[in-house]
């Protein structure tokens, strides 16, 4: 009889093991997942309240698009007027705390407070997009020329944007002005570029169309 008892004991004890070691599993997966662990980081939450809130925002109420005509209203916008929002696909909450953080490091490169770099490439004022489109007819130097022919071909979106929507001329033109006043090499208005990918997602979505 001690010996059935102690069998019965030893299997309840295994099964309980088992149940809990199953619940405790469960349980990492799922505070993982609300941490932002998931691929596409649709339940990421940004650790700035402030930042949060404007994401919330953005991804919500947008009035960015891809077309001819905004591009082409840009130039007859209130100078308070912004451009918000993605043009192509739902903002990626955790690429976007990427976005702004990294492009702070540029603005601040060297030392310099470079002004013209768009803070949120989600949220761009119209002001400083008309000012930025003006600089895409730069003509650059033969010795700056190589260092935007290596954004063009190095960028995720093999320019400054996806397509030649105003994001193209906007950044293109922001390309232009920190090569030419800055001193930026390729590979630094690659990365300016590839963080301030206004389409949405979390990766690429080049057509060029």
């Amino acid at each position: 009889m001690t010996s059935v008892n102690t069998k019965v004991v030893i299997a309840t004890a295994t099964i309980a093991v088992l149940v809990g070691y199953a619940w405790f599993s469960s349980l990492k997966t799922l505070f993982n997942f609300q941490a932002g662990s998931s691929p596409g980081g649709l339940s990421y939450r940004l650790a700035d309240p402030a930042l949060a809130a404007k994401f919330d925002y953005l991804s919500q109420n947008g009035n960015s698009s891809c077309s001819a005509a905004f591009k082409e209203s840009i130039s007859s916008l209130p100078a308070t007027a912004r451009l918000q929002g993605s043009c192509c696909s739902p903002m990626n909450t955790h690429r976007y705390g990427e976005q702004v953080e990294g492009l702070q490091k540029f603005k601040s490169a060297a030392g310099q407070n470079i002004i013209k770099i768009p803070d949120d490439p989600y949220d761009i004022e119209a002001s400083l997009a008309r000012e930025l489109q003006g600089y895409y007819d730069m003509q650059l130097t033969p010795e700056e020329q190589p260092a935007y022919d290596y954004a063009m071909a190095n960028s995720m979106e093999k320019g400054p944007c996806c397509c030649k929507c105003w994001r193209w001329y906007v950044y293109g033109g922001l390309g232009k002005y920190l090569i030419h006043n800055y001193g930026f090499t390729g590979k630094q208005v690659t990365q300016v570029w590839n963080l301030s990918d206004g389409c949405g997602g979390p990766g690429d979505h080049v057509s060029h169309t």
